[in-house]
């Protein structure tokens, strides 16, 4: 039975919260490492709300991600935290997903982070990488199984 479109964005808000929730217990309540970051807010909304988007399709959110972070990560070694850096990585950001049709918003948010919290090439697997594929698997399951939505459009 599909979700009455009354009920639609209280199940999608409920969903969000959920998969936000598994990525922050597994962030504070194990020693797994650390799940989260905050463009992963924006993502689970662009999967529940604009699923049927290219955005929102499980490639550009995970090379999205991969991109965005791994491009902070190399300004921030190689040129540090500065007004320039910050832009130019954004920048960068947006160019390379263009040119390889791996665009997702909330990633071109990842250079900042990478900048900000100085962090380091451990953050390409926790959060990033396990981060992405627990909201793409969490998505999907959502999407079909509760909403009763086609999600995704296509994986590759």
């Amino acid at each position: 039975m599909k979700i009455s479109k009354n009920f639609e964005p209280l199940v999608a808000g409920v969903a969000a919260s959920v998969i936000i929730g598994i990525l922050s217990f597994l962030s504070f309540e194990t020693s797994t490492g650390f799940w989260l970051m905050f463009s992963f807010g924006s993502t689970t909304l662009i999967v529940l709300v604009f699923y049927e988007s290219e955005f929102a399709q499980p490639p550009n959110i995970f090379f999205g991600h991969l991109l965005g972070i791994i491009i902070g990560i190399l300004f921030n070694e190689f040129f540090g935290i500065s007004f320039v850096t910050l832009g130019l990585s954004v920048g960068t950001t947006v160019t390379f997903m263009m040119y390889l049709k791996i665009i997702h918003p909330p990633a071109a948010a990842n250079p900042l982070i990478a900048l900000f919290a100085d962090v380091s090439i451990n953050y390409i697997i926790f959060p990033v990488f396990v981060g992405t594929i627990v909201i793409i698997v969490s998505s999907v399951l959502i999407n079909k199984f509760i909403l009763k939505r086609t999600y995704p459009k296509r994986w590759f």
